[in-house]
């Protein structure tokens, strides 16, 4: 090594080691999280901003369309790993949007978070059973939202690395993402299967809704326990099974 070279290094300065630093912090943030890629459909662009800065901040890739026509049409070219989607749309609105999506299987596991104004039960109930995983209402918080999709994202990524359960004539695959029961493949969203198999992983135990709101939705989740009940009737009605999974009253479910 040169002694031209030496003197370089030794001379770079505090400030340009200051940089250095921050550069690697950045690199390791890009690594932690695996440079996941995250389309935001919203029609406002002072949200898109907002939401896309902070995203970008935490090491996210970032998309955006205007509307659902043109939200369709980057799904299709791009495979995301997360959805935000607002409820009013111009072209297709946040429901239809959602409602298709979740009826094609390459997108049956898309996690999705919806963007509301409307902040009744009626709505959100709507939201969930139309597919959506969490929902956000309008005016929220940066960091509730960054909160939500951190969870999604780690509970997605935990679901996808676990072996087979087996009850009776259900099967749940957490290799291939499937379920099926009595032979029959059975269509799931993301939080319905992270549901259910976390409720197979603990049979025999009444898991509370607070707990599994804790454990499914993560504990930075601040929704209400409407939510797990919506899904419990999702899967009770897919699976066509309504003594697999117990009602506990006031308590929450098991699956005996």
């Amino acid at each position: 090594m040169s002694t031209g070279f030496i003197y370089i290094v030794y001379n770079i300065g505090r400030k340009e080691v200051g940089r250095f630093g921050q550069a690697v912090l950045y690199w390791k943030c890009m690594e932690r999280v695996k440079m996941k890629k995250i389309l935001i459909i919203e029609d406002q662009q002072n949200i898109i901003e907002l939401i896309r800065f902070n995203l970008e901040q935490e090491g996210y890739q970032v998309d955006y369309a205007l509307d659902g026509e043109e939200g369709i049409d980057k799904i299709k070219q791009t495979r995301y790993d997360l959805l935000i989607l607002d409820l009013m749309l111009p072209k297709i609105d946040g429901l239809t949007l959602c409602s298709m999506l979740r009826k094609q299987p390459e997108y049956k596991k898309m996690p999705i978070i919806m963007l509301t104004a409307k902040s009744t039960e009626l709505d959100k109930v709507v939201g969930l059973e139309m597919g959506a995983d969490d929902y956000v209402t309008k005016p929220f918080s940066v960091r509730e939202l960054l909160a939500r999709v951190k969870a999604l994202l780690r509970r997605t990524d935990e679901t996808s690395s676990e072996g087979v359960i087996q009850i009776d004539d259900l099967i749940i695959n957490s290799e291939e993402f499937t379920v099926e029961k009595a032979g029959e493949p059975i269509e799931l969203t993301l939080k319905e299967f992270m549901l259910l198999k976390f409720l197979a992983e603990n049979r025999g135990r009444v898991l509370t809704r607070s707990f599994l709101l804790d454990k499914i939705w993560g504990y930075e989740y601040f929704g209400e326990s409407r939510t797990v009940d919506v899904h419990i009737r999702h899967l009770r009605s897919k699976l066509d099974d309504d003594s697999l999974i117990k009602t506990v009253r006031g308590i929450g479910y098991k699956i005996v």
